[in-house]
Formats: structure tokens, C-alpha cells, sequence
């Protein structure tokens, strides 16, 4: 490479990291995580007045960004019946720029357990569980409109019905065309410190495609580290709302730092926001973001998955 493009590839990523840093703020990473996780959402669970809660925030947060809706939709609900009760994803789109057939997903399930009917703390709060990953592809959504540069055509989803057999993610990948998917980036619980502590996270079925390598490989020089799933044998690619694209070839990846074999607020009343770090939590947000570009922007294009 000559002096002169390494020298305009250093201050294009320095550009890119500023912008990042101006655009994705913890004030509002901490206001969107504490809305999503309130006693008012219910707890969240599927088919229950506080997911429709959630619902209509998220329709909001993304109507306030611009963003236009999914293939046939007039809203940003992508509306479907699940033992013949109503339910609904969240959608948002950000076209493409060059290559608007080609989608790069963002994603994360907004659904939660609900509430119990005795003991003082009745709510779900499902604060890393996963109003955190909803957090963060809401700050994504806002990020790339922002910062206008997508090549590729962006879809922002919140999945209903993750925690009851991943419905939501069932009718949505029922209703695209995996060969359009370039890659998909489902984020799950990270609200939380990783194993290796702060500014790392990991990635579920690193070694079925090179999605991982392209996000290490643009986070080189950062303080920030992606790793390789270190819970092989919770089976954690095939658990979230992630497997469903994956089954069908799209490098489909979650990105998480719940430590699944100690986690001591998975699934329990006390997963509320003051358990998590929302700084670090940012912090991963931001680094999504920039791990992200490469194929955002349509430079890289990861390996299908077999």
C-alpha cells in the first residue's frame, strides 16, 4: 500500500471512530435501556399489554430516527398470529446507498418472562435479557442514520416471542430472502461484564464463518476485543433468534458477554437495570458500530455459513 492511502485509511477510521464517539452517548444508551426495563413494560412477555408497550416505544424511537418500513408495511409492525393469538415484530429500515438488495440485520428480542403474582418485586425487568440488546439496535439505528454512509441496506428488528420459541425470528426469516442477507448481527445480553472483563465480548459460532474475523480485523488497534464463544457447550448459536438466518446460510452471529455459567441475574426478578454497567455497555456499543462498517459499507462481505 502506498504512503498516501495508508495515511488516508488512518484518518478515515480515525473520522469514523470521532463521529462514533459524538453520535452514540451514554446518557442515551442509559434512557433507552431504563424505558425498555421499567415496572411499566410488565416485564414484557409475549401477548401481554406491556410487550405492546414496548412495542410502541420502539416504533417510536425509530420514527424519531427516519427510518422507513420494511417490504409491504405501512408502519414498523411486521404483524403475524401465533397460536392464534396477535404478535409483532419491530422493524426499521435504512436503504442502501449502492447496493440496496443486499441487507445487513441488526437485531436483538424484546419480549421478556412478565410478571409473578406474589412477593414484593413482581416484574420481569429483563434488563440484560434483553432490553440491552434492544438498547443497542436502537443506538445503531440512530448511528448509521447519522452518520449516512451505509452502501448496503440496513434493517433494525426486535424480535417478539425469543423466550417462548423464537417466533418472532421464525416469521421474519420466513419473510426474506436469506440469499439477500449479508450478515446479520444479533445482539444478546450485554449489559454485563464479559469473563474477560471489560471492552471484550464474544461471538457465537465464530468458527462457522469469517464474520468474526472481519469484526476483530477492523477493531485492530482498539482496545476493544471480539472472542470466540467460550460456552461451546451451551449450544448458544442454535439458541437465540440468530439460528433461524444461520440455518439457512446467512452468517447470522449473536454477540454477547453473558457469562452463561454464572450469570447470577439470568432469568431471575433481580435482572434490573442497576445490575448492569452501562458504561462498558456503551462501550460495546460503540465498538458494533465500528466493527461493523466494513460491511455496512460493502468492503467486506463475510463467509456463508454451511
Amino acid at each position: 500500500m502506498k504512503k498516501g492511502s495508508a495515511l488516508f485509511f488512518f484518518f478515515l477510521g480515525f473520522l469514523v471512530q470521532a463521529q462514533e464517539n459524538s453520535i452514540i452517548q451514554q446518557q442515551e444508551i442509559v434512557r433507552i435501556e431504563t424505558e425498555l426495563a421499567s415496572d411499566k413494560m410488565e416485564g414484557r412477555a409475549i401477548f401481554t399489554p406491556g410487550i405492546d408497550s414496548a412495542s410502541v416505544f420502539i416504533e417510536n424511537e425509530f420514527k424519531k430516527i427516519n427510518l422507513t418500513y420494511f417490504k409491504g408495511l405501512n408502519n414498523y409492525r411486521q404483524e403475524f398470529v401465533v397460536k392464534r393469538k396477535p404478535a409483532n415484530n419491530v422493524i426499521g429500515i435504512l436503504p442502501g446507498k449502492s447496493k440496496p438488495e443486499e441487507f445487513v440485520i441488526f437485531s436483538a428480542h424484546y419480549d421478556h418472562l412478565g410478571v409473578v403474582k406474589d412477593g414484593e418485586d413482581k416484574v420481569y425487568n429483563g434488563a440484560n435479557d434483553d432490553a440491552s440488546g434492544t438498547t443497542a439496535v436502537i443506538a445503531l439505528a440512530k448511528y448509521f442514520k447519522e452518520l449516512n454512509q451505509n452502501e448496503r441496506t440496513i434493517i433494525f428488528v426486535a424480535f417478539t416471542g425469543e423466550e417462548v420459541g423464537g417466533f418472532g425470528s421464525k416469521y421474519f426469516s420466513e419473510n426474506i430472502d436469506s440469499n439477500k442477507v449479508i450478515a446479520m448481527f444479533n445482539i444478546e445480553m450485554i449489559g454485563t461484564e464479559s469473563k474477560w472483563g471489560k471492552n471484550s465480548a464474544y461471538i457465537t459460532g465464530f468458527e462457522k464463518s469469517d464474520f468474526g474475523a472481519i469484526l476483530q480485523k477492523n477493531l485492530k488497534g482498539s482496545s476493544f476485543n471480539f472472542n470466540p464463544d467460550p460456552y461451546p457447550s451451551q449450544q448458544l448459536f442454535y439458541r437465540s433468534d440468530n439460528a433461524r438466518l444461520a440455518a439457512l446460510g446467512v452468517p447470522a452471529h449473536t454477540i454477547s458477554t453473558s457469562k452463561m455459567d454464572s450469570e447470577p441475574n439470568y432469568h431471575k426478578l433481580s435482572d434490573e437495570v442497576s445490575t448492569l454497567d452501562l458504561e462498558n455497555m456503551t462501550e460495546i456499543v460503540k465498538s458494533i458500530a465500528i466493527s461493523s462498517q466494513s460491511i455496512v459499507n460493502g468492503q467486506d462481505t463475510p463467509s456463508r455459513v454451511k
